[in-house]
Parts: structure tokens; sequence; C-alpha cells
């Protein structure tokens, strides 16, 4: 089920913003085929496959692809795929002969979703470099964090899942898209730079019209602002308040008991720094708990700051559904809702059964193609 069921994509295996792109395509009903390596691989943080979440809704096939067999292998199911993800350094792929070059020669329909943190060209394209290098160089790193304190990471969600899986997915869509009008294939450049780079865009807007300063944590949605921050309670636990609006302020102000007079510096950042330590007396003053009972029903942008695990259990996540156990995990479902092709509950990843080869690669092979890479020791 999902709204890209009938969609097949190959996945050669990488970590990060690849899988999570896979990730989401099997989410949302494609059918998935992990190529992991013959021999297993230290490949970023280890964890049992239970909880490496990011490879559910999909079966592996391990090979090795310095096996021009198996490479062989690789260009029959792109023969009948939609969409291939690679993740490795430029030239990985054109070496061992899988690039866009063979690939689209055999299929000329193909999406060919290429993942970097640099981008394919360009002086840095060799370099090596995670998620918190690429939005440094994108200018995203330097604006995260309080002022007088470092630049703070934002876990890897920026780089690598923001302007790396999403924008590659976007690329992968859009290129499927025009694919059905011209019924040609075409290569998508996904570099995390480029992704982060658009994901500043507001920012860059806001710094050019002198309405946003690049010293970390004075403007509006760094943690400059009073009306804008997180705020510790009394049983140091946190809330949010984001209360931008006049109207939305002017209830906050009401609730935490502070005089309207504060209104009218709202946008006066000399004020910013005193308002602030008011605002943070007032909320050291009960517990989060407390703060959310007061704050229940009052449009003032307010919510408690939640664990993972506190998140799962709150009332408006439980409703809807949002985290789910699988497998014993519990696990965000898939995203975005739709209201007609409604994907499946997502399933723990799958390693190589060679007694379900024919269910593994049946949507791809016949059985007599399957039989022959058997009997030619590419697959066991």
């Amino acid at each position: 089920m999902g709204p890209l069921k009938g969609l097949k994509v190959i996945e050669l295996a990488g970590i990060g913003p690849g899988p999570m792109a896979a990730m989401l395509l099997a989410d949302l009903g494609a059918t998935v085929l992990r190529v992991d390596r013959k021999e297993p691989v230290a490949l970023g943080v280890q964890r049992p496959l239970k909880y490496d979440l990011l490879l559910r809704n999909r079966r592996s096939l391990p090979l090795d692809l310095k096996d021009p067999k198996a490479v062989e292998l690789v260009l029959d199911l792109v023969s009948t795929s939609d969409v291939l993800i690679e993740g490795f350094r430029p030239g990985v792929t054109e070496r061992l002969g899988l690039g866009p070059g063979p690939c689209l020669e055999r299929n000329p329909r193909l999406i060919y979703g290429r993942i970097t943190g640099w981008g394919q060209d360009g002086p840095m394209a060799q370099d090596v470099g995670h998620d918190l290098n690429y939005i440094a160089l994108a200018g995203a790193l330097h604006a995260i964090g309080r002022a007088g304190q470092p630049p703070t990471p934002p876990l890897n969600l920026v780089g690598d899942f923001g302007g790396g899986t999403l924008y590659l997915v976007i690329g992968i869509l859009a290129a499927l898209f025009e694919a059905r009008l011209s019924g040609k294939g075409q290569v998508v450049d996904a570099a995390m730079v480029d992704g982060v780079a658009s994901l500043m865009t507001q920012p860059c807007g806001s710094l050019a019209a002198g309405m946003m300063s690049n010293e970390r944590g004075t403007n509006v949605t760094d943690s400059g602002a009073p009306f804008y921050d997180a705020y510790l309670c009394a049983d140091d636990k946190w809330v949010s308040l984001a209360s931008v609006e006049k109207k939305f302020y002017t209830e906050a102000l009401r609730v935490l008991g502070l005089p309207a007079d504060l209104l009218k510096d709202q946008w006066n950042r000399d004020t910013w720094p005193a308002t602030k330590e008011r605002i943070a007396a007032v909320f050291r003053t009960r517990t989060r708990e407390a703060w959310c009972e007061a704050f229940a029903g009052v449009e003032a942008c307010f919510a408690p700051v939640l664990t993972l695990d506190e998140a799962a259990e709150h009332p408006q996540l439980k409703s809807r559904g949002t985290y789910r156990q699988v497998d014993g995990v519990m696990q965000p479902m898939p995203a975005p809702r739709f209201s007609r092709t409604v994907p499946d509950m997502p399933k723990p990843f799958r390693p190589w059964d060679s007694m379900e080869a024919d269910a593994i690669l049946g949507p791809w092979l016949d059985s007599r193609a399957i039989g022959a890479a058997r009997a030619a020791g590419v697959i066991d």
C-alpha cells in the first residue's frame, strides 16, 4: 500500500541520508532492495539491526561488487527498476561499472539518485566529511546557538536528513514526474551543502534586509528574543515559548502575570535581555506540568520540551499514532498522511535469506535469471 506502490528502487548500501531516502520511499509503498556488501563492513555508528530503523521496510541482497558477475546482476536489476540510490564518493560507482553511464544505457528511464556532502564536482568533491562539516560550510552551523556560546550541533538533522535526504527525495520525485512526460531518466545530484544552503533561504533574505545579525543568539528565532526561547521550570524540565505575533505575546504575558506594557518593546532588541530574565524568573516558579495546565487552551504558542520517550506518550501524538511499536521498538510512523493510499505499518529490516530468493528478487528478475545467478555463485 501507499502512494508509491509499484515503484521499484535499488539502494546501494551506505549510511545516513541515502538509507533514510530509501526508507522514506519504502514507507510510502515503494519496493526497495538494498544491495549490501558480501562481507560485513562497519559503516557509521553500529547498532543491532533491530534498532537500525533507517533500514526498515526492505530486504537485502549481499553482493561482492568487485565481481563482474555481481555487477552484471545489479545491472539486470537496474534494467527493470525506476530508481537507483547511491551515496559513495564521486567516481566510486563509475569504477565499479555501476555509474550513470552503464545504468542509463541499460535503462534509459532510470532515475539515478546520488547523495554526497560536497557534491559531484568542485575542489572539495573528494574530501571526507560528515553532517557537521557540511552545515558549517553552508553557513547554518554558525547561526545555531546562544549568545556567547559556541555553535551548537543540531544532531545530524540539518545536513544529513534535511539538506541531504529530503532534497534527494524531492529530486527523485521531480525526475520521476518529468520522466512521465519525456520518457527519459536522468541523474539527480543531491549535495548536502546545496540542500542546507537552500534551507537557509529565509535567513539569507533576513540578513540582506538588515533584520538578522551574524551574531549568534541575538535574533528572533535563535534564542535572542524573549518571546521565542526555551525556559527552565522549577522541576528542571523545560518549556518552549514562541509568541511571535502580538496577540500571542499578549496572552503569554497574561498567563505569566507580567505587565502588558512589555508589549510596546517587543521588537526593541535593547530590552530583550532584561525581558528574558523576567520571563525566565517566572517560569522557574512552577513545574513544567503546572505551566502546561496554565497554558492549556491559551493561544500563546506554548509547548513542553519533551524527551523522545515522553513525546511518544503525549496525547496529541498518541491520538494521531505518530509513534508506534514495531517489533518491540517505538518509532515514528510514515509521514505525511494520505486520505486514500494509506501506507502500511512499517516492517523491520530483513536480511538476505537464500530460501526466499524468489520472493526477494521476484519484482525484478524471473526464476530463470535467479537460478542463473545462483548457479554462477553470485547469490547463495
